[in-house]
């Protein structure tokens, strides 16, 4: 993260300044549509200041859930810039918020105010270097691995596979399998940061590749055991059958 000070007074934005929002254990991707339950009094004054501006504001995953006040330290240097959709506050004090994530970002400086942080940021665009052919064939190649990820891993909504099946931005691609995937935080991130779309997506393969052979192999296992558990009990019913006829 490039700089961090003081220099702004509470709740009040400097032009090209983003009130940030920090999250724990999720990691917001570009078109993504989430809700979200915020608690902290500083994330929630962020909030409002994006309410009163232009309704941006900048998700950054924390790098630890435990941290309860997070200053930037603990926060990583790409972050979503998001639309807020929809806000509402929640009778116990909490709000609720839905945000669809916009472009990659990254910090360049963060300001630390009483009331919440707020950030410079550079938007960070996508680099797509391949060939529009060779794209479509790792497209292809991706949703491939995926649509056998989303069979085996039950955990996937279905519906997913054809939401994927419109879409033709290789960028968008990725993101969308990334954020459906099983990963942990600090592979989301690792994902968020990768600019490179074919990268990315090679990245993503790997990883659904690794994925598909565990849960291919965890089915095996259950279908033994289930074939087993079947024998066993088809031999107690005959053991007494054979009892009652004696």
């Amino acid at each position: 993260m490039g700089q961090q000070d003081t220099s702004l007074s509470g709740g009040e934005l400097n032009a090209g300044s983003i009130p940030v929002l920090p999250l724990r254990d999720v990691v917001v991707y570009p078109h993504m549509v989430i809700p979200l339950f915020v608690g902290r009094e500083k994330s929630i004054k962020a909030l409002d200041a994006a309410m009163a501006d232009n309704k941006q504001i900048l998700l950054v995953a924390q790098k630890s859930a435990e941290v309860d006040e997070p200053q930037p330290a603990d926060m990583y240097e790409i972050g979503t810039l998001a639309s807020i959709l929809q806000l509402l506050k929640l009778p116990d004090g909490t709000v609720k918020v839905l945000v669809e994530g916009g472009g990659r970002a990254s910090i360049e400086r963060v300001a630390v105010t009483d009331d919440f942080f707020v950030a410079e940021i550079e938007p960070a665009d996508d680099v797509l270097e391949l060939p529009e052919r060779e794209m479509e064939v790792l497209m292809r190649s991706a949703t491939t691995l995926f649509d056998q990820y989303v069979k085996l891993n039950k955990k996937v909504p279905p519906e997913v596979l054809t939401s994927l099946a419109s879409i033709d931005e290789p960028s968008r691609l990725a993101d969308t399998m990334a954020a459906h995937m099983a990963l942990k935080l600090d592979e989301k991130q690792h994902v968020l940061e990768m600019f490179n779309v074919r990268e990315r997506l090679e990245h993503l393969m790997a990883l659904m590749e690794g994925e598909n052979d565990i849960l291919q192999m965890e089915k095996r296992i259950r279908g033994r055991v289930k074939r087993q558990m079947e024998k066993n009990q088809r031999e107690y019913y005959l053991n007494e059958q054979m009892k009652a006829i004696q």
